[in-house]
């Protein structure tokens, strides 16, 4: 196999496929029917001389060699992009406004800001790191172009993933088996914080509210010195805490929907579409996988 053989046409397809888990989805982002995306991948298994990709239950599957040409598709197609904006003056500036939930920052904000950064030198990112509650209306004034949050109506903003929430405690205090039992929990509007109280109000146990805080590190620092029990996400929960569930007590907790927001003001900025646009795909891919 040679580079030659591999077309970015078809990596681009392959690619588009990964992301969208389906021909048909992959069909409306690369502008072609989804016969032609499917002839598309059918050269490209046959230049490389591999099966990529296997039709799974639900959606379209990686094979071993498909998960291996993945990054090198991806890196393809990101040094032709910046090879067009070299050539063509393309190159984003400005200034993108961003906020994000200390919970979701270094697992899912990082590798985008990663992938962002090195292709996009002239764009400057303002990140803003406050819960959920404080920056939906943040970016529905305008202050901010961008929040990725856990979303508070199922119409409002693009749907990336579902995360899951956790009880968590520590073992060496085993508050689980109080009663009323002591939780910590966020601000009054965070979905975490009434995800907690509905899911004991349906068991029917006591509870007290012992440590209110929208810090991360608050709820965390809670939990570690024995005051409550807390709700976090999974994505946030410290290996060191114990996760706990039905052998304590404790019932299921609803997941979170997480999305991205973007203000109306930044329509047509390109900087803003740029990110915004590497968030879904990023993120999409990531909890496809």
């Amino acid at each position: 196999m040679t580079p030659q053989d591999l077309q970015i046409d078809w990596l681009r397809c392959f690619v588009a496929v990964v992301d969208a888990g389906s021909l048909s989805a992959a069909a409306g982002e690369v502008h072609r029917s989804q016969s032609a995306v499917s002839m598309q991948l059918k050269k490209l298994e046959d230049a490389a001389g591999r099966r990529l990709l296997e039709r799974g239950p639900r959606k379209l599957q990686l094979t071993p060699d498909g998960q291996t040409l993945l990054g090198y598709a991806r890196r393809m197609l990101d040094l032709q992009a910046e090879a067009q904006a070299a050539l063509h003056g393309d190159e984003l500036t400005g200034r993108v406004r961003l906020g994000v939930p200390d919970d979701y920052a270094a697992k899912y904000l990082t590798p985008v800001l990663k992938r962002f950064a090195p292709k996009h030198s002239g764009v400057e990112i303002e990140l803003h790191c406050e819960q959920s509650p404080s920056l939906i209306p943040r970016v529905a004034r305008g202050e901010l172009d961008l929040a990725l949050v856990s979303r508070d109506h199922a119409r409002r903003g693009t749907l990336l993933f579902h995360e899951p929430m956790v009880w968590v405690g520590s073992a060496q205090f085993e508050l689980w088996r109080r009663d009323p039992l002591p939780i910590a929990v966020y601000e009054e509007a965070s979905l975490a914080r009434r995800g907690a109280i509905q899911s004991l109000a349906q068991q029917g146990r006591r509870y007290k509210v012992v440590y209110n805080s929208s810090s991360l590190a608050g709820q965390i620092a809670a939990v570690d010195s024995g005051l409550a029990v807390a709700v976090l996400t999974q994505c946030s929960a410290p290996p060191h805490l114990q996760v706990l569930g039905a052998e304590q007590g404790l019932g299921p907790l609803i997941p979170m929907e997480v999305g991205v927001y973007r203000s109306r003001e930044s329509r047509g900025n390109k900087a803003v579409d740029g990110l915004h646009d590497l968030l879904v795909k990023t993120l999409r891919q990531s909890a496809a996988g």
